[in-house]
């Protein structure tokens, strides 16, 4: 299928998928080629990349601007893949996203943040995918944030694989709930092996649908934040059995997870819900029992599209922006 000049097929899959085509309705944006260009900036530049991470920071109360520059980075990367790996599942060819063509609004939230100018088509084999999205944007997109940031390659290589995990499981169950099991298959395998891929290979395990990380992209040092549920730590770094995370009073070995082990799926509008990774589908408690929920997520973001962020993390990060 050739691609549609607006990408509409995107479109039932919700905002975090959907890319804007066209030249953006709101004055000149910076290409994400400038943004990656852009050299280190000082504390109070306006500089997109590091307006962006401070208002993650402002947004999540990070205890340390690495923190943010981390959280801002896994969400990007889970927009590139959800706009490449949807393109690819349905249309069977991806946009070419090339830095160049794409401009970044980084006060906006999905799917206003990414205009593509041009839309032209190229193959979307796993070997064209990986030259796009990797070599094209997270490579260069590390390299920016690890000259402001102290951020460890292999920690961004764990958000850019975890973000790819997650969209892929997402998209899967979405084509698979809509009656599309040939575009699930393609969801399924170009995840697969994009995950073997050099950049990506060693950052975690997939074990059918889930997937497991050998990082952490460290949001358990937020102020409220807990584990993701795809993190490579059982319990917080620095817990003890007398105080996980550094709070007296809760019992040995219980860390808290952002998502828990368990996921309500909500009593109305939860149809078109995806649990999230490693979660099992329990029913509602009885009236009087508090539910367990993962954390508030935004209200503009569809039920199970805000699932593709993997953790509540990233949910949290778009509701975060918003507020600035």
């Amino acid at each position: 299928m050739d691609l549609a000049p607006g990408l509409a097929a995107l479109r039932p899959l919700g905002g975090f998928f959907v890319l804007r085509t066209g030249a953006p309705p709101h004055g000149r944006l910076p290409t994400l080629a400038q943004v990656y260009a852009q050299p280190a900036a000082g504390p109070h530049d306006s500089r997109p990349l590091d307006a962006r991470v401070r208002a993650v920071a402002r947004g999540i109360r990070a205890p340390e601007p690495r923190v943010a520059a981390s959280v801002a980075h896994q969400a990007l990367a889970a927009r590139l893949w959800s706009a490449a790996l949807g393109c690819a599942a349905l249309y069977g060819r991806i946009p070419d996203l090339d830095p160049r063509l794409l401009h970044w609004d980084p006060a906006a939230q999905a799917p206003e943040d990414l205009w593509l100018t041009e839309v032209r088509a190229r193959p979307a084999d796993a070997s064209t995918v990986a030259d796009v999205v990797l070599h094209g944007h997270l490579e260069p997109l590390a390299a920016a944030l690890r000259a402001r940031h102290r951020l460890a390659p292999g920690l961004l290589r764990g958000n850019a694989a975890s973000a790819l995990a997650s969209t892929g499981r997402l998209l899967a169950a979405w084509a698979r709930d809509h009656g599309r099991p040939e575009a699930a298959g393609r969801a399924r395998e170009l995840t697969a092996r994009l995950l073997t891929h050099p950049l990506l290979h060693g950052a975690g395990t997939l074990t059918g649908t889930g997937f497991r990380r050998r990082s952490c992209c460290l949001y358990y040092r937020v102020p409220g934040g807990g584990l993701c549920g795809d993190c490579c730590f059982a319990r917080p770094p620095g817990s003890s059995s007398q105080a996980v995370s550094g709070r007296p009073g809760r019992r040995p070995g219980r860390a808290r997870r952002a998502f828990p082990a368990r996921y309500v799926l909500p009593a109305r509008g939860g149809a078109g819900a995806v649990r999230p990774a490693g979660a099992s589908v329990v029913r509602a408690p009885a009236a009087g029992r508090r539910a367990m929920r993962p954390f508030p997520s935004s209200p503009r973001m569809d039920g199970g599209i805000r699932s593709v962020l993997s953790a509540v993390v990233r949910d949290n990060v778009i509701s975060a922006l918003k507020q600035t």
